[in-house]
């Protein structure tokens, strides 16, 4: 039954990526709002799906600790595709740092180009990172936070991967703050399978982390603690 409800969401969810990427091409030339907030209809769907066909639902917790005056840096703890999904809607408008190959997958990475995304070239290292640092501070300025996932893919339940400091070197940068979030998506929605399990996604947003008088080290530790402890409380 688990496997069928999937190859079900599973349909819906390329059916979707199809309507929404090819539509959305069309709306390239109109404002960055509306195209966003289509494309994210697609995301809102996604949940839905999963939430009618798989029984995936979610709570968050901390919403208060959401700064209301600036745009932020919000580092994720990243274990699923699913984060990626419900992080651009919570809190959009937000720019993602991820793999530029990502553009590339037809009809989802069209989508996906609508929201403003920083890619990553990950042919040159030193380059890329110069290039992420330079276009978050530009998404900073237009009034876009920034959504970093620090470990850089996905990391199996009850792993801790390296956590890098690009996010927080923005933030440093952008006199702005680092805003961590915890999660265990990876229990309903696993890397390693197409089965989705039945219950509850757990969201915790952690209280503002300012990142005057710090380094990009300091603050990338901080977050890392109170993310990787908040996970743990959380149980898989």
């Amino acid at each position: 039954m688990l496997l069928l409800r999937s190859l079900t969401f599973y349909l819906l969810l390329v059916s979707g990526a199809i309507f929404f990427g090819l539509v959305g091409i069309l709306l390239i030339p109109l404002p960055y709002q509306f195209r966003s907030q289509f494309f994210l209809t697609f995301n809102r769907f996604v949940l839905w799906s999963l939430k009618i066909v798989c029984g995936v639902k979610y709570e968050v917790h901390g919403q208060e600790n959401i700064p209301s005056n600036q745009p932020a840096v919000i580092l994720a703890k990243h274990q699923s595709t699913w984060e990626t999904m419900f992080l651009q809607l919570y809190f959009h408008p937000a720019s993602t740092i991820m793999k530029r190959e990502l553009l590339r997958i037809p009809f989802f990475g069209w989508g996906l180009a609508l929201l403003r995304p920083i890619p990553i070239d990950r042919s040159n290292p030193r380059q890329a990172l110069k290039q992420v640092k330079s276009l978050g501070l530009k998404r900073l300025s237009s009034g876009n936070s920034i959504l970093v996932f620090p470990e850089g893919t996905r990391t199996p339940v009850g792993e801790v991967g390296n956590y890098a400091r690009s996010g927080a070197d923005i933030a440093v940068t952008g006199k702005t703050y680092i805003v961590p979030v915890a999660h265990n998506a990876g229990s309903y929605w696993p890397m390693d399978t197409i089965i989705k399990r039945p219950g509850i996604i757990q969201v915790s947003i952690g209280a503002p982390i300012h990142s005057e008088g710090k380094s990009s080290k300091q603050l990338t530790l901080e977050a890392k603690n109170w993310i990787e402890a908040e996970v743990a409380q959380m149980g898989q």
